[in-house]
């Protein structure tokens, strides 16, 4: 059996718990040295070679920084990347297949992005050891396996990568000027224009990048990744921040880049309808978030998304949730409504050139609703007016007399700039609309197990 001990450095504090893990741990006892503080980070470090699993350590750690997790005999292997002494471990590789689509799915924090970049050339694996692994020992370690060959491929350039990163809101701060120019100097005109095209972008082309909206630098990254000369493109969560109509083109474009038995796209996807509607193929990535992460072997796309649904993989006997998730066609028989918490009627907000009305509605106690609809359509100035952020010119809004509000921002980065002047509202709603570019309208009874 495997074992790995993974320490959490952020909650890790060992000056407020007085070092309990290395006073509590049995093997420490005995006068070995399982777990002590490092005197470079001052933070615990845990010899995973000494570590009986006994799970003491984990369980008294009053921030949870520890994770002892015992991994199944079908899983006894090495891993193919770690960062750094007790920190995440990621096992196996998704497998990029040539003339198709494949997609990568699962939770935040299980290491798609890393496999990703592994895979692309961005990040040297370390095989679980200090030293970067070079081709020749991936070529070794994946011997008898697809990933050989694409590795080898990869070492001789016969495979010319093209990556779009997750993280698109972080490209102007790397890549400078308008947006025509930006692909020009990537490409030819002719291809450039192509691209622009398809995914309608033309009315982009002489902003600057610094001055685009989520869904648009989305809608560039795409782009820029496209017109590269390449054959195998890899696309970190393309359809974040677009809405359904531009989710549904970006998809039609990226499943147009696999033209022949010579190019592949693979790619990381939330959405399970636009997963669906883009993948041949669908490797699951389970584990435990910010501990450890394992491919699957590939899975045809519906009984990938299916197995992703009921968190069981039978080929390899391995539950990786507790419960699945099931979707209802009707409401449950043991639904039962509840009473208002907000409601409101002829609202009208005029802000420019723009106007959104909203006639009537409610929101009921212990429901989740979701709002739907294009970018720039005013779904964000709606939910502003329900939540006090902006006052509607007309209409009226009724509110449960003990309702307490939070709002969390679209722009991620607005936040972190504010948070460090002000400090954060301490208070909390029990339910709110949520804006959301992919799924239906509905509440927490719709979906169960998530």
């Amino acid at each position: 059996m495997t074992r790995i001990a993974v320490v959490n450095a952020e909650k890790c504090n060992p000056g407020k718990c007085n070092n309990l893990c290395v006073k509590l741990c049995p093997v420490n006892r005995t006068g070995d040295e399982c777990i002590k503080i490092s005197d470079e980070t001052g933070k615990a470090v845990i010899e995973e070679a000494l570590c009986t699993g006994c799970g003491i350590c984990q369980n008294r750690c009053p921030f949870e920084a520890i994770h002892i997790i015992n991994l199944p005999k079908e899983l006894d292997q090495q891993e193919i990347h770690r960062y750094g002494n007790n920190g995440f471990h990621l096992y196996n590789l998704p497998t990029p297949l040539f003339g198709k689509v494949v997609g990568i799915i699962g939770r935040n924090g299980i290491g798609k992005s890393t496999a990703l970049g592994i895979l692309a050339g961005l990040i040297k694996p370390n095989l679980g050891n200090e030293k970067e692994a070079n081709y020749e020992d991936l070529i070794d370690f994946f011997k008898g396996t697809e990933a050989q060959i694409f590795f080898e491929r990869l070492k001789s350039g016969t495979i010319k990568p093209s990556f779009k990163p997750q993280q698109v809101d972080q490209i102007p701060k790397y890549v400078k000027g308008n947006v025509k120019d930006i692909l020009l100097s990537t490409s030819s005109e002719d291809k450039v224009n192509e691209i622009i095209n398809k995914l309608n972008i033309d009315r982009l082309l002489d902003r600057d990048i610094g001055d685009l909206s989520g869904g648009e630098l989305q809608l560039v990254a795409i782009a820029i990744a496209s017109t590269k000369p390449a054959n195998i493109f890899f696309f970190d969560e393309p359809t974040s921040y677009l809405d359904i109509k531009q989710r549904l083109n970006a998809s039609n474009f990226i499943r147009g880049l696999v033209t022949d038995k010579d190019t592949s796209v693979i790619l990381v996807e939330h959405d399970l309808i636009i997963l669906d509607y883009m993948s041949d193929m669908i490797h699951i990535l389970y584990g435990k978030p910010a501990v450890y992460g394992i491919s699957s072997m590939p899975k045809s796309t519906k009984e990938g998304i299916n197995i992703y649904l009921q968190g069981f993989l039978k080929q390899e006997n391995i539950r990786f949730r507790d419960k699945p998730i099931k979707f209802h066609e009707k409401q449950p028989k043991d639904f039962k409504e509840t009473e208002g918490l907000v409601s409101w009627d002829n609202l009208t907000k005029k802000l420019g050139g723009f106007k959104i009305e909203a006639p009537e509605g409610l929101i009921r106690k212990k429901e989740i609703v979701g709002v739907v609809g294009e970018n720039g359509i005013g779904k964000t100035t709606f939910v502003k007016m329900l939540a006090d952020v902006l006052k509607p010119d007309s209409g009226v809004i009724k509110k449960d007399k003990d309702l307490k509000i939070s709002y969390m921002k679209q722009i991620i980065e607005d936040l972190q700039r504010k948070s460090k002047s002000k400090p954060p509202s301490s208070s909390t709603s029990t339910t709110l609309p949520v804006t959301s570019h992919g799924g239906s309208t509905g509440s927490t009874k719709k979906a169960d197990g998530q």
